[in-house]
């Protein structure tokens, strides 16, 4: 039997959870019906929208890693294990509303209490150093031991990598504790008589706010304000300083303020000698291997990490609620547009190897205007030119960074920089490989759209080869003549140009490098399978027939870190122009893989990608 309040007594509700508050937005709708300004419904339910927006804009802050990569305390990357395990991290929220509604019920009307009484404030913050501190700081040093750390605290432990929402994950019993500890000086102030609107305001986010950064594992402080102040050592912890007590678990118990962990001999001694070489920023690893991404759209552009982190962790959906939040994307992109340069989005570390993604700040819409092309090219060279500055060894270019009419699938690069260091990689080689090796052995024919593309051409060769009869969608002879000539005579029957739909009416092979309408797919015979190496893939309209994904690859079992998901590939999953830079790197090869796809490549690829634990989806 599980230990009493170990667990939510409404963990079974999922998503409606929320209902609970449903009597406390009903009370607070009564209010704002009727204009009763005097009411605590309305501030309590306005209070719970200010908390879950401060946890949510210290989460965003701390996981912009463009902006505090350098100043992380623990340099691990958060992954989906610990995501899963805190999904319901704002169970205190409703908790704490709960308990506040049951409080209300006897408070007198905000019309009797002045907007602002000075003497409340001292009151709670005299009942704050004197009441909560020590309150939280011995509960938290008894639940740390025996029985209470195996049944209650052991599971926000299990968190490896402190976050803002960290701080909200717990057991029932904790946050009760934590309640108390919170509402002392609040309802000292009140029971005196000099309680206020604005102490209640100020007290509940500043400590919101405070409990937000020093679980942040950003050290957001600078070491020259402890060195000014010395004094302040005991008044305000740090994120290093609850970091240090997350990763060894026998320091650094107070709630805010040091000064309890001195008296209780329980203050880590490296704490401020850590702050100081953290909060410096010197140190920031380089990676050995960088995707360089770009954005979809607008909708798909809040699928970051450092938005909504449960959105992210999911292959990618359009929630009808993120419509609400497209007016500050859209600005977002237009400022992305005028003024930002390719950053750092995500992280995971692979056999001891770093790996980043960076995205390129253009939207996919945007690699179509011409007018912006020279200035898109301009964004990938300098990430190209930073990635071989830091001394990064292989980068891969995404999509539509590779796109050959824009710059020939990077040999325009190659071409500008010969003396890089850094490996520049299409990936195409492995996307190649992975379509090649979902095709069944028993195909004789396939229709092949997009034919002439390098994906194309490398498809339509390598199968050729195999005696499978090609028929390649093209209208350009000298294309497709030019194709021809690249294999030796004994093949060249195998390729065959046609140059309508309705030519592969008894094909039950497609493989797509060209979007299809439905009337386009209607040509297909029943039971065909649609092989895609389409961006973006296309919808599938016949019930009769399959649809594969885009090509991509599982991760190795061994990968540590992860936590997001690209686009709309499940978890673990990555596309293939990432996996082919992965395998690149692991592999050690020295040359760069632009232009025109290596025929000859494409089986010692999928070879090492499979060598090294990369899986077929």
């Amino acid at each position: 039997m599980a230990a009493p309040l170990s667990s939510w007594p409404w963990a079974s509700l999922g998503i409606y959870k929320y209902v609970l508050c449903g009597p406390l937005v009903a009370m607070a709708a009564g209010e704002w019906r009727d204009g009763r300004a005097g009411g605590w419904w309305l501030h309590l339910l306005l209070l719970f929208v200010l908390r879950s927006l401060t946890y949510q804009l210290w989460f965003s802050f701390a996981n912009m890693l463009f902006l505090t990569r350098t100043r992380r305390v623990i340099k691990d990357g958060v992954d989906f294990k610990q995501i899963d395990s805190e999904w319901d991290w704002d169970n205190f929220l409703i908790l704490q509303a709960l308990l506040g509604s049951v409080v209300l019920c006897r408070a007198p009307s905000l019309e009797e209490m002045p907007l602002l009484e000075l003497k409340g404030c001292v009151i709670a913050l005299v009942l704050h150093v004197v009441v909560s501190e020590p309150l939280f700081y011995m509960a938290h040093r008894c639940f740390h031991r025996g029985y209470l750390f195996t049944h209650y605290h052991s599971i926000h432990h299990s968190s490896p990598v402190p976050q803002p929402i960290t701080a909200g994950f717990g057991t029932p019993l904790e946050h009760l504790v934590l309640s108390a500890a919170m509402a002392a000086p609040l309802l000292g102030a009140f029971a005196t008589g000099h309680g206020s609107a604005s102490l209640a305001y100020g007290y509940v986010l500043v400590f919101d706010f405070l409990r937000c950064m020093g679980y942040s594992n950003v050290e957001v402080l600078p070491s020259w304000l402890f060195e000014a102040l010395p004094v302040l050592r005991y008044i305000l912890y740090s994120p290093t300083y609850l970091s240090l007590h997350h990763k060894e678990k026998n320091c650094n118990f107070c709630l805010f303020m040091p000064l309890f962990d001195f008296l209780g001999k329980t203050a880590n001694n490296k704490s401020w000698d850590l702050q100081k070489e953290i909060s410096s920023g010197k140190k920031d690893q380089v990676p050995d291997f960088v995707f360089l991404a770009h954005v979809i759209d607008v909708i798909s552009s809040m699928h970051v990490p450092f938005v909504f982190r449960s959105i992210s962790s999911m292959a990618f959906t359009n929630y009808i609620f993120l419509l609400v939040f497209w007016p500050i994307a859209f600005l977002v992109m237009l400022f992305m547009w005028a003024f930002s340069k390719a950053f750092l989005l995500s992280f995971y570390t692979l056999r001891g190897r770093l790996h980043q993604t960076w995205v390129v700040p253009r939207y996919g819409f945007q690699y179509f205007l011409p007018f912006a092309r020279e200035g898109i090219n301009d964004q990938i060279e300098l990430a190209i030119l930073r990635a071989n500055k830091l001394g990064v060894k292989v980068l891969s270019l995404a999509a539509l960074n590779k796109n050959e009419s824009l710059n020939g699938g990077g040999t325009l690069f190659i071409n500008k920089h010969p003396d890089l260091r850094v490996r520049v990689v299409h990936g195409n080689t492995l996307t190649a490989a992975i379509i090649l090796n979902e095709i069944p052995m028993d195909v004789k024919e396939v229709f092949l759209t997009g034919a002439t593309s390098k994906l194309g051409r490398a498809i339509a060769l390598y199968l050729c080869r195999k005696n499978i009869r090609v028929l390649m969608l093209t209208l350009s002879t000298e294309r497709f003549v030019k194709i021809q000539k690249e294999v030796p005579a004994d093949y060249q029957h195998h390729l065959v140009q046609v140059t309508k739909y309705q030519a592969a009416q008894n094909c039950k092979t497609w493989i797509v490098g060209k979007w299809l309408s439905l009337r386009e797919q209607r040509w297909a015979p029943p039971g065909t399978h649609f092989h895609q190496f389409v961006v973006p893939p296309i919808i599938g309209f016949r019930r009769d027939c399959t649809y594969g994904n885009l090509a991509a690859m599982r991760l190795p079992k061994d990968v540590q870190g992860l936590g997001s998901c690209e686009y709309t590939m499940e978890r673990g999953i990555v596309h293939a122009c990432h996996a082919g830079g992965i395998v690149h790197c692991l592999e050690g090869w020295t040359h760069h893989e632009v232009g025109a796809i290596d025929i000859d490549r494409i089986d010692v690829v999928w070879n090492a990608a499979l060598k090294h634990g990369l899986q077929p989806v």
